[in-house]
């Protein structure tokens, strides 16, 4: 296992920015999620948490289309916790101006930015940017490659077929470190982890269906490509979903009523059959992605994907559909101050 940038294993959260309902069943304004965002990473950093990531989308059931700005709020109100993306949408952005704003957020947070780029699960941001779908996987590619020579932070010649060239520019401002972590996140697909080691990044395997083991391969064929390639172990987190509560029967009770309604709007856009509620309590035991239950019930299924998988970083998101920010804010206390303990004693036993 190759740690993460705090030297062991760390375990943080993630969230969207999801649009919860106020009293009378209303959605929130954005802007209030927003600033409920703020306090949750607070909250994640008084408690001692390793990371706190925020995702992009360019949606109405999310408020988070701008994390850099996010990010930077929430530099400048914690102490030590790392601050990041889940993701940064790569493909609609351009990666110098993605440089630049968190190696200014870096600069606010005294050294405490990361960048995870990915595709993202959804394509609104691409009309939303007049750019083409059927350039999907060309953008991302060069996107990426060029983000690579952007990083090294030296003086970028760089050439593709979606920008002008970059004519050795040095990109300004620098990090006082000269390193921003940079990582990919993944899906399931082998060529994503390929193209990740061979760039040199971490990976970030989102696991948000079935069970963790069965992306072992997957973090193996990275660990491989690693290698092949003459690149140093790298390390490997995950991002799933979850929620904590003090009993199991709580933690579902509490949940269910968002996470099916949340599955089932993504499923009709998407033109899936409706998740059962069967099929969303598997999701919820043993064999699924979703980490919810009690602390003992959660701390016992990260470690066994911190095993399974020689995982580095645990990413859970913890915030779902119109899940109230009340909930989260205890499943975030809970989670600090009753999970995490639990996953490194039950770590440390092995």
């Amino acid at each position: 296992m190759s740690l993460g940038p705090n030297g062991h294993l760390e375990l943080g959260l993630d969230t969207f920015g999801d649009i919860a309902l106020g009293p009378d069943g209303s959605p929130l304004h954005p802007a209030t999620v927003l600033r409920e965002v703020l306090a949750e990473g607070e909250l994640a950093d008084r408690l001692g948490l390793d990371f706190f990531g925020v995702g992009e989308h360019h949606r109405d059931d999310y408020a988070v289309s701008a994390p850099d700005v996010l990010l930077a709020g929430l530099a400048a109100r914690t102490e030590r916790i790392r601050l990041g993306t889940s993701v940064t949408v790569l493909s609609s952005d351009d990666p110098i101006r993605v440089f630049q704003r968190f190696s200014t957020v870096d600069a606010i947070s005294n050294g405490r930015a990361e960048i995870t780029v990915g595709r993202g699960s959804f394509i609104e941001s691409f009309p939303l940017f007049g750019l083409d779908l059927s350039d999907y996987e060309t953008l991302f590619e060069e996107k990426l490659d060029l983000l690579a020579a952007v990083v090294a932070e030296k003086p970028v010649k760089w050439e593709g077929s979606i920008r002008p060239p970059v004519n050795v520019q040095q990109v300004m401002p620098a990090t006082e470190s000269g390193h921003l972590p940079v990582w990919v996140g993944v899906g399931g697909t082998p060529q994503s982890v390929v193209r990740a080691a061979h760039y040199g990044f971490p990976v970030v395997i989102a696991i948000i269906g079935g069970a963790s083991r069965q992306f072992a391969p997957l973090a193996d064929l990275y660990r491989q490509a690693l290698t092949q390639m003459g690149k140093p172990e790298l390390p490997v987190g995950v991002h799933s979903p979850g929620f904590v509560a003090a009993t199991d029967e709580q933690a579902i009770d509490e949940f269910m009523p968002h996470f099916v309604p949340y599955m089932n709007k993504i499923g009709r856009e998407r033109r899936w059959a409706p998740m059962t509620n069967e099929q969303a309590l598997a999701q919820l035991g043993p064999d699924g992605a979703v980490y919810c239950g009690s602390p003992e019930t959660v701390a016992a299924k990260i470690a066994d994907t911190v095993k399974v998988l020689g995982v580095s970083r645990f990413q859970l998101k913890y915030s779902m559909g119109t899940l109230p920010h009340d909930k989260r804010m205890e499943c975030i206390r809970l989670y600090a101050e009753e999970v995490v303990p639990r996953v490194r004693a039950l770590l440390d036993k092995d």
